[in-house]
């Protein structure tokens, strides 16, 4: 059967309660502050108004995200392909939902708010010692902050060194482009790859 409403979906698995109903906050407290502080990865969640889906990931030194007060963070808009999928969404539509990862932690930190694209000074200064600063930064206003249980890392294992695979068992990431562009031209070495990274970073 097709689950086409509400009712069908509650039927089916019922409401939160207790801890899963009452976690959810509307602001930063010392733990989610902690968390944000340590986590060096996140997973940003946008949309635009066509209801077109991007989820991109971001990544950076420990505590790459500044925390403002309570009820605010930045993150740095660091350089990549300018395709600009996540901030073309978020000029759109405000909109912003991030999952922020520490490795080795099976918990996450859920943040859903608003955010609008800034230059401002006042924000860019936050990351003026980072090698490439950002031209822009992503400012947040936190609508829902909760911390998110273990099940889904405890099932995939995902930081245990038993499940990690062999690197070079797995196309590069230029044999895969040059197999999905149809391309004549000889794929870029992963060594090349992370050369070429290295220096946006």
């Amino acid at each position: 059967m097709k689950i086409e409403n509400e009712s069908q979906l509650r039927e089916l698995y019922g409401y939160p309660k207790g801890r899963a109903k009452d976690k959810v906050l509307d602001h930063l407290e010392k733990h989610a502050i902690n968390f944000i502080k340590t986590s060096p990865f996140l997973v940003m969640s946008t949309s635009s108004l066509e209801g077109n889906q991007d989820a991109s990931p971001r990544g950076g030194n420990s505590g790459f995200v500044k925390i403002v007060d309570d009820k605010t963070i930045v993150i740095p808009d660091a350089k990549g392909n300018n395709r600009v999928d996540s901030i073309s969404n978020i000029i759109e539509t405000n909109s912003i939902g991030l999952l922020f990862l520490i490795p080795g932690v099976d918990e996450t930190l859920r943040i859903n708010g608003s955010a609008f694209l800034s230059t401002d000074t006042s924000y860019l200064k936050l990351f003026i010692e980072e090698n490439n600063p950002p031209k822009a930064c992503i400012v947040i206003s936190v609508k829902e902050a909760f911390l998110h249980c273990a099940k889904a890392f405890m099932r995939s294992k995902l930081w245990e060194a038993s499940t990690q695979i062999d690197r070079d068992t797995f196309p590069t990431m230029g044999q895969m482009l040059k197999d999905q562009l149809g391309s004549k031209e000889a794929p870029e070495t992963r060594e090349a790859m992370i050369e070429r990274y290295r220096k946006d970073l």
